[in-house]
């Protein structure tokens, strides 16, 4: 159907309909091990286009609000694919097991808990949420509905985690067998083997222009503010922009620091404080920042080194050593030290496992949010440009009203999660 025909049409009556999906019908858990698990993408551009076809689930919907997206999208799918324009409507369809968000960020927190109240199980794209509310109620109806979430950054359980030279389980074992002591300073830089992305910075000379016929630029802002369109608010260069993103530290953040969250074991809870060494900030577009200073309750700490100015920093440095990028320690023989040690817990890290068998999944909704709430707490931290402090146990900065504002932001006419 024609989108604009289409959201004319229903969007009046989307929110009367009732979602019940086939897995439902047949209880959590009814999809037989022999069935094959169905999935929709919801956003095709660069990222979306990326999981058309990865294994574990049959490709049956994908859904764009650029109609060239969608189109092409389409092309490189089977034929019985079918196209969308309107999330809502992908969500009604009872042949879809799994929803793939992979649209802009300002989008991620509204699609996954519209999704967990459809009854679908979810894969999000980082960052989770774009604010600490919205991973709240994130967690609040995945949890609620029993859906299984995963978050789409792997570098806890698989891959080499960037200049570390190994994946972080090795590392992981070495931090839980207190080999390096305690409390421990992890660096990130490009000292330590990562790239903060700058160039994601974005314009503040933007000029309105014509929107595309492709694009209901209208359902691209979704629940973010009502700005003109220019072409560098959107697609690719959207990270550039509060209100959708974060820059590179919206783009790369989940991915660092998850990591680093789980070597820590600090899933369970944030940082009591924040402070940052920044430019001041433009209220629409984000930029650079030399460095952001992250510490828990018993004294740990995480250093965002944006300028790279400790070129001899540690990815950790404790009391009694310290692990260099590449794997490199002051501490002998450190590889086979980590060889040697005890497996952390097991994880499930098969997500058409988890979804089968109803199992949480490695990088779930609890833990996803925990993590993303850094990424959160940094951008209020830059914006605000001011130490923060923060309650673990309430998700809220203490004594300041204006950081707590970024924690729920309020979102353009209908939307709400």
């Amino acid at each position: 159907m024609n989108r604009k025909k289409f959201i004319k049409g229903t969007l009046g009556t989307l929110g009367a309909l009732t979602i019940v999906p086939r897995h439902v019908l047949g209880g959590r858990g009814y999809t037989a091990p022999s069935d094959q698990l169905t999935k929709a993408v919801i956003g095709v551009g660069m990222m979306g286009r990326g999981h058309l076809n990865y294994p574990g689930a049959r490709l049956v919907a994908v859904c764009d609000v650029d109609d060239n997206h969608l189109q092409e999208a389409l092309n490189r799918s089977d034929s019985e694919v079918r196209g969308y324009s309107d999330y809502r409507e992908v969500l009604q369809q009872d042949d879809i097991d799994i929803v793939h968000i992979a649209t802009p960020p300002h989008w991620h927190g509204i699609m996954a808990a519209d999704a967990a109240e459809a009854g679908k199980d979810i894969w999000c794209e980082k960052p989770m949420t774009r604010t600490i509310g919205e991973g709240e109620k994130v967690v609040e109806a995945v949890q609620r509905n029993g859906s299984i979430f995963r978050l789409n950054t792997w570098f806890r359980f698989e891959d080499v985690f960037y200049g570390m030279g190994t994946p972080v389980k090795p590392i992981k074992k070495l931090v839980e067998n207190d080999v390096f002591g305690w409390p421990l300073k992890v660096t990130i830089s490009e000292t330590t083997g990562f790239n903060w992305k700058f160039n994601w910075s974005g314009l503040t000379n933007l000029e309105p222009q014509w929107i595309p016929e492709s694009l209901d630029y209208d359902m691209w802002l979704g629940p973010a503010p009502e700005k003109p369109y220019n072409e560098h608010r959107t697609h690719v260069t959207f990270r550039g922009y509060w209100d959708y993103d974060g820059g590179g530290l919206g783009d790369m953040g989940q991915h660092y620091l998850d990591p680093v969250q789980y070597i820590l074991d600090k899933d369970h809870t944030s940082p009591i404080s924040v402070e940052a060494d920044a430019p001041q900030q433009h209220p629409d577009a984000v930029s650079s920042w030399r460095r952001i200073e992250m510490k828990y309750e018993d004294g740990c700490q995480i250093i965002l080194d944006g300028e790279n100015k400790d070129t001899d920093a540690a990815f950790i440095e404790g009391p009694e050593g310290k692990l260099y990028r590449g794997f490199q320690s002051d501490i002998p023989n450190i590889r086979r030290l980590a060889d040697s040690l005890p497996d952390p817990d097991p994880q499930v890290t098969d997500f058409s496992e988890a979804v089968r068998n109803r199992q949480t999944f490695a990088l779930n909704e609890a833990n996803g949010h925990r993590s993303c709430t850094l990424v959160n707490m940094g951008k209020a931290v830059l914006r605000l440009g001011r130490k923060l402090e923060f309650d673990p146990e309430s998700q809220r900065f203490v004594g300041d009203e204006a950081a707590n504002r970024l924690i729920n932001q309020p979102m353009r006419g209908h939307w709400h999660i």
